[in-house]
């Protein structure tokens, strides 16, 4: 079997990368990813030979026709798992266009391009053929003090990002039902684990405090999430690959809802304790003007999922923080890398070329 992951050098797919290699030792993997700002080549630094050798790596934007349509005809790829995605809230409101294009408009030339290799006659598919798109508690909007997202909760995006999200998972709908192909959407809450970007929250504070930086709090910091450690999520979208419905919506969540504030707060104590830093406390924090569009609340109901595959969380958030915080305090130089630019020569070194 050989599987294409695209977006497989960011946070989520380089996670879902290993997974897979371990999981499947008999497959091949493909790695699709344009190398944007989010993408870091240096998340495959941590593969075994034999690992190496079933990792097949391309450069290429899943905008990029030709450039998808090569990766098919060179390699029998029977599974597309679809992590390409800009995903950053933030970077979405000031520059909303990126986000239309690639998280839109890819999806439907990725789709489209398994539309030319898969589909044998009308509603008829190679068999054994899946796409899996992976989606966003985000493209639900905001709950309320009470209540959880449901597959069936109506899609009510705030920002472009979400709204991006939202879109392309109508269109991977829309291929289920107009041609009948065999797709399949998980949207999942917040995750957190290694190689997270660090831009994103829990990296972000982890390695401002560190450097004993300010500790920046949209608004009053008591926006809530669901928070999922990444090899659980992982570990869900392949249960939804093996025995998902197709052209089913699989919501993926960790029972874990938390307030920013407290998060940052939890990372402070943490850091603390683990490093003996004393500089490192609750002086750091500086509330600064809110997002505009911030939800409030999201919460997963992940029934379907556990009902229809078994899976459940397995990591406890106290358990997953912890771990993610000393793979961090572990890893430094990877994060040095990134913030001083230096991550992105690692593909000019090891990759240009091929």
């Amino acid at each position: 079997m050989t599987i294409l992951v695209t977006g497989a050098a960011g946070f989520i797919g380089a996670n879902f990368v290993y997974y897979m290699l371990k999981q499947y030792p008999d497959a091949d993997i493909v790695g699709l990813d344009a190398l944007t700002y989010a993408g870091n080549l240096d998340n495959f630094s941590a593969m075994t030979a034999e690992q190496k050798r079933r990792f097949h790596f391309v450069k290429g934007d899943i905008n990029n026709r030709d450039e998808v349509d090569w990766v098919f005809s060179e390699y029998d790829v029977r599974a597309v798992f679809n992590f390409a995605a800009e995903s950053h809230v933030d970077r979405s409101i000031y520059d909303p266009q990126v986000f239309l294009r690639t998280n839109i408009l890819g999806t439907q030339t990725l789709l489209d391009v398994c539309k030319g290799h898969w589909k044998t006659a009308v509603n008829a598919w190679r068999a054994g053929r899946k796409f899996v798109q992976i989606s966003t508690d985000e493209v639900y909007g905001s709950l309320g003090p009470e209540g959880l997202f449901t597959e069936e909760t109506h899609l009510d995006p705030h920002s472009p990002y979400s709204a991006s999200k939202a879109a392309a998972d109508l269109i991977v709908g829309a291929y289920h039902d107009t041609f009948g192909m065999p797709v399949i959407i998980t949207r999942c809450s917040n995750n957190y684990g290694p190689y997270h970007f660090p831009e994103k929250l829990i990296p972000l504070m982890i390695n401002n405090a560190l450097n004993h930086k300010e500790l920046p709090v949209y608004g009053d910091g008591r926006q809530i999430r669901d928070w999922i450690y990444v090899k659980d999520h992982c570990r869900a979208v392949d249960m939804v690959f093996e025995q998902g419905r197709p052209g089913a919506v699989y919501n993926v969540g960790g029972n874990n809802e938390h307030e920013n504030i407290s998060i940052v707060k939890l990372i402070i104590d943490t850091l603390r304790d683990l490093t003996g830093d004393e500089e490192i406390n609750p002086d750091l924090i500086r509330h600064v003007q809110d997002r505009p569009g911030h939800d409030r609340r999201y919460g997963i109901d992940a029934t379907r999922i556990r009902e229809e595959t078994g899976w459940e969380p397995e990591t406890t958030f106290e358990d997953g923080i912890k771990s993610t915080i000393r793979w961090y305090l572990d890893n430094r130089e990877w994060t040095e890398k990134i913030v001083s630019g230096e991550y992105m020569e690692f593909y000019e070194k090891n990759y240009a070329g091929r």
